[in-house]
């Protein structure tokens, strides 16, 4: 995977009436081999021509929104529903009216207002330490607070989305007050101090700096598939523990990928059959198998070594609650002094 660092600008931009018609252009946060690997396989299927703008999410929706009537933004992909929401928030989205886009959708994954379209999932974990943690030892986000974790857990930093979205979901579950007790004893209870990405924390592991990490599930099929001994040996130096998974708690937060098409979009069909097209079972196969997220269909199974971590309960909460609580977990982490 090759994270794009810099704005580059990719639209072919051209006048004939063949390349308004068979043309769609994304505004795209996600980063991965796997989605040119999925634009070439619907250009080769559709004829369809998919131009793609990356850049991160706050630049895209300024782009959206500065570019107004005249964006030839069809389609908005974030890795991140506070995103999603947050275009929704701005009036840079229309609804898809579609309800065939959503065919086999696990329902709970769905945005309730119309505006979006998940694409993959993935959870936030806790990974642990095989040779200094016991699994019996965890239990919950919250348990993450208990004093005896004092100097042995390791996490990315607070602007990062995915922690960014955790905390939202703490809000929406738990209240603004038993939320920022928690962050701030959860801070207390930090290795070090937040740096580097959900590899490196895992990674940290592996050398004896913490003992247990915050990271996105898929991270760990990255490195256990990866070419470079020292990610493999992170790998398999931790193992993965869903939270909240007992008997009456609530399941493991979870956050999407999702695909939303733009208030202005010129390409307004070609849009849609794209949509229709990376969440049929095919693509979502090609998903799974190379990036380790979730199929966002129950009927498509995760990649091996996904499969190998068992199955696990998921949080209920509608997901635009990452979005519409976010303002409030920045806040805490402010307070609590989460760098």
């Amino acid at each position: 995977m090759k994270k794009i660092v810099s704005l580059s600008f990719l639209f072919i931009i051209g006048c004939s009436e063949i390349q308004d018609e068979m043309i769609v252009n994304i505004y795209s946060q996600r980063h991965y081999d796997v989605d040119q690997l999925q634009y070439d396989n619907f250009e080769k299927e559709t004829g369809i021509k998919v131009n793609v703008l990356k850049s991160n999410a706050d630049e895209l929706l300024q782009r959206m929104k500065n570019e107004g009537e005249s964006s030839p933004a069809d389609l908005f992909i974030t890795v991140d529903v506070g995103k999603l929401w947050q275009a929704t928030d701005m009036g840079l989205l229309q609804k898809y009216e579609d309800n065939s886009l959503t065919d086999g959708i696990t329902e709970s994954l769905l945005d309730k207002n119309g505006y979006w379209v998940p694409i993959t999932y993935r959870s936030r974990i806790i990974v642990y330490s095989n040779e200094r943690v016991q699994e019996n030892e965890l239990t919950t986000y919250e348990g993450l607070a208990d004093s005896k974790w004092k100097g042995r857990i390791l996490v990315r930093s607070s602007s990062n989305s995915y922690n960014q979205a955790l905390l939202s979901s703490l809000v929406a579950n738990l209240g603004e007050e038993d939320t920022q007790s928690w962050t701030n004893a959860l801070v207390s209870n930090f290795a070090r101090d937040p740096k580097g990405n959900d590899r490196d924390q895992v990674k940290a592991i592996a050398a004896g700096q913490g003992d247990i990490a915050i990271v996105n599930s898929y991270y760990i099929g990255l490195l256990l598939s990866s070419e470079n001994e020292e990610e493999i040996n992170a790998g398999k130096a931790i193992s993965v523990f869903f939270p909240n998974q007992a008997e009456g708690e609530r399941g493991s937060h979870i956050n999407v990928s999702g695909i939303a098409l733009a208030k202005n979009s010129p390409n307004k069909s070609n849009a849609l059959k794209l949509i229709k097209y990376l969440t049929s079972d095919d693509a979502q196969k090609t998903y799974v198998n190379n990036t380790f997220e979730y199929s966002v269909k129950p009927n498509i199974e995760p990649n091996q070594i996904v499969k190998g971590w068992g199955s696990f309960k998921i949080d209920p909460l509608d997901l635009n609650m990452l979005g519409q609580k976010r303002k409030t977990a920045v806040s805490i982490f402010d307070t609590a002094g989460w760098k």
